[in-house]
């Protein structure tokens, strides 16, 4: 089911229509000739690498027949082959210098209809009511935003067939990792609970311009029929997710107070050792918790 439709009358529309054959410009081509500056504030790392770019769109496997959503495209380094593919493409772009740039490259080969949005801010559910289906969102993620973005991706699931998805490695390595590990929280638990996660490339530094300091990770989301375990309560599932992280090194008789003054009990019943720790515990094993709260 969809989530409530939200009201965003006022959001800038452009819709840019096919026009005749030119040849592409390169991203760096575009960088230096129209001398832009990336802007640090909207963690903007262009993509340069075209077997990079062709590699994402390989993966995310678009067709006509799809709502590909592109959020924040930047200089259409993964648009222009997305259009290619799929003939229209929906994207969100918060950067207005990045419009009429997108408009030139992007008009002899689809229908790009773009809004200038806050990426954390949009409402995904809203747009797949209103185009028919859902999504199928492919991004170059600012690294500044990916981690909040992605939980915001996951509440409009319901909305979202499929996302590929480019993480800072460290944050995709989190996205993927397993109980026991250090990497393993509150965002490995709720990817694992509503989608199925798989690697697709790695990115070096040089990919980009200007050179991020880390290396990234594109990976692919594809979103569940169902849970990976039985849920009475998803909303009180993320809270009780996010109580056992909360303080890592605390046990669950610890962290889990904020939620029951009593904890101790209700892990006995959950059949959850109180001395253990969060990270410790399984998806099935937080889905349990979870479902035996007292109501």
């Amino acid at each position: 089911m969809l989530l409530a439709k939200s009201n965003t009358s006022h959001i800038k529309k452009m819709v840019f229509q096919p026009m005749e054959n030119k040849p592409p410009l390169s991203i760096p081509h575009l960088i230096k000739s129209l001398n832009l500056r990336p802007k640090k504030g909207l963690g903007q790392n262009f993509l340069i690498d075209e077997n990079i770019s062709q590699a994402i769109v390989h993966a995310a496997n678009v067709n006509e027949d799809d709502r590909v959503l592109e959020i924040g495209p930047g200089l259409g380094s993964l648009t222009v082959l997305l259009l290619a593919q799929s003939k229209k493409l929906w994207a969100i772009e918060q950067d207005e210098r990045m419009l009429s740039i997108l408009q030139e490259r992007c008009r002899d080969i689809g229908r790009l209809e773009i809004e200038k949005k806050d990426a954390l801010k949009f409402d995904y559910s809203k747009l797949a009511l209103e185009i028919g289906g859902p999504l199928r969102i492919v991004a170059n993620l600012p690294y500044n935003i990916s981690t909040p973005l992605l939980f915001v991706l996951l509440e409009h699931r319901a909305a979202i067939k499929d996302m590929t998805l480019m993480f800072q490695k460290e944050v995709a390595q989190r996205i993927a990792a397993q109980p026991g590990s250090k990497a393993y929280g509150t965002l490995s638990v709720q990817c694992a609970m509503w989608t199925t996660v798989n690697k697709v490339i790695d990115v070096p530094p040089q990919s980009f311009m200007p050179k991020p300091k880390v290396d990234s990770m594109v990976i692919s989301l594809t979103i569940k029929d169902k849970p990976s375990a039985k849920l009475d309560d998803p909303i009180f599932f993320t809270k009780v997710v996010r109580a056992a992280f909360g303080q890592r090194r605390k046990t669950l008789n610890n962290a889990l107070k904020p939620l029951n003054p009593s904890p101790k009990d209700w892990l006995v019943k959950a059949g959850i050792d109180p001395k253990r720790r969060g990270e410790t515990l399984s998806v099935t094993e937080f889905a349990n918790l979870a479902n035996c709260r007292e109501l």
